[in-house]
């Protein structure tokens, strides 16, 4: 009959999936003094629920207190990485967040600055990799 084609033993080929982008996402904002960031399992629970509602997976954490109770915190992710880094004395904190997977960046950096309660935000978002120089 016209019209009607016998099932392929083939799959169809499918297009090539262009690989997800890679940008990192840099984050400075003043602390406040409801900021809980000077507890560190506070601090990796806040930003492991950040990860987690952009829909990212934590597989490591790893963190540094200094002796001023500075404290640099990383999180291995499957999608790549999230870096924080805080100065009690100037009230500063500074995020990473480098993403090469499947994970809504924007999503991951709004939590962090709502549950970190952090004023004076200033968000700043670069292309990675060697597509990003091309244009």
């Amino acid at each position: 009959m016209p019209g009607n084609r016998a099932p392929s033993a083939h799959p169809e080929p499918q297009p090539p999936q262009a690989p997800p982008p890679k940008v990192l996402h840099a984050l400075d904002a003043s602390l406040t003094l409801l900021s809980p960031v000077a507890d560190i399992s506070e601090l990796t629970a806040h930003a492991t629920a950040a990860v987690q509602a952009g829909q990212g997976n934590v597989l490591d954490a790893s963190h540094v207190i200094f002796p001023n109770g500075a404290i640099t915190l990383v999180l291995i992710l499957a999608e790549s990485h999230l870096s924080i880094h805080t100065w009690p004395e100037e009230n500063l904190i500074a995020i990473d967040l480098f993403s090469c997977g499947n994970i809504d960046g924007p999503k991951v950096i709004s939590e962090l600055v709502r549950l970190l309660r952090l004023e004076g935000v200033s968000v700043r978002q670069l292309a990675r990799g060697t597509e990003a120089g091309r244009g």
